[in-house]
């Protein structure tokens, strides 16, 4: 199972061309199925439909939330399918097997003022902070992903149109960047980041104090950062900005297509979480326009 494992990774990562940590949640999900049929002495060519469930079963025992089970299903189910499409196994297990019904949570948001106090808190006197404002204003700019935003090149910021080119797999998109969002990136471009790298063949747009790459971790450590700084008591991560961006758009009158568009939505039904907090503004348009409000 191990050496199909290995071959199915090889062919999600040439074939279908997705990004490692997509790669990485598949391989985290099958390797983890691999342990359990092992423990349990099933053959993997052989694993049937109540094996599944079975296994989806003791996911649930061991306390893994719907969407973790969901994701594990998904993971089994293309995984079943590669060996399928290579006729290791006849047919897939997973054919006739529901995932478990996900509650869709409500987004954790900022109100505006709170995204105001966060992103006043990064000081440009040093390159630290020249790059913290860049990257916080940058982040609630674009509602880009984490991911997204640490995988940026220099190349990628059209500073003369003002947009930016986000890549993810084989699809891309162009996402405008607003005025202070803009002014905050040329100030770290020009005033800190050449001081940052070590070497200037690197291309990485945001880069740690190492003059490396920022990671996952790092974005992370300086959002958490600045929350405390501005006392803020809600949980904060770049997600939340993500979702500030999204929300604030839509209450602001922004058509919910074009959100779907800049967020990078396959389906416009991710996008219309964002639809629940738009009558809070609405009733603030109605309330301060109406003539009997």
């Amino acid at each position: 199972m191990n050496e199909q494992i290995k071959l199915f990774l090889k062919f999600l990562q040439n074939d279908k061309k997705l990004s490692d940590n997509t790669l990485q949640s598949y391989k985290r999900d099958i390797t983890q199925f691999e342990k359990y049929v092992e423990e349990n002495q099933i053959n993997y060519t052989k694993v049937d439909e109540k094996n599944i469930k079975e296994y989806l079963e003791y996911l649930q025992n061991i306390g893994k939330k719907s969407s973790t089970v969901s994701r594990n299903l998904a993971s089994i189910r293309s995984f079943y399918q590669y060996l399928v499409r290579t006729k290791k196994v006849l047919q897939d297990p997973t054919n006739n097997i529901q995932a478990p019904k996900i509650e869709k949570r409500v987004p954790s948001i900022l109100t505006a003022k709170e995204v105001e106090l966060l992103l006043d808190q990064p000081q440009d006197v040093d390159l630290k902070g020249i790059r913290d404002k860049a990257m916080l204003e940058f982040a609630y700019a674009t509602g880009m992903r984490v991911t997204e935003i640490i995988s940026l090149n220099l190349e990628d910021v059209n500073f003369e149109e003002a947009y930016v080119i986000c890549k993810t797999g084989t699809k891309q998109r162009n996402i405008p960047l607003g005025t202070m969002s803009l002014k905050a990136l040329k100030g770290y471009v020009e005033e800190a980041r050449p001081y940052l790298i070590k070497d200037d063949s690197v291309k990485s747009l945001f880069v740690n104090i190492n003059g490396k790459r920022l990671t996952r971790q790092g974005f992370w450590k300086i959002v958490k950062y600045y929350k405390e700084q501005a006392h803020i008591t809600k949980e904060i991560t770049p997600h939340v900005l993500r979702h500030s961006f999204a929300t604030h758009l839509l209450q602001n009158g922004a058509d919910l297509k074009a959100i779907q568009t800049m967020l990078g939505h396959s389906d416009i039904s991710s996008t219309q979480v964002y639809m629940q907090f738009q009558d809070e503004g609405l009733k603030n348009v109605y309330k301060n326009t109406h003539p009997r409000a």
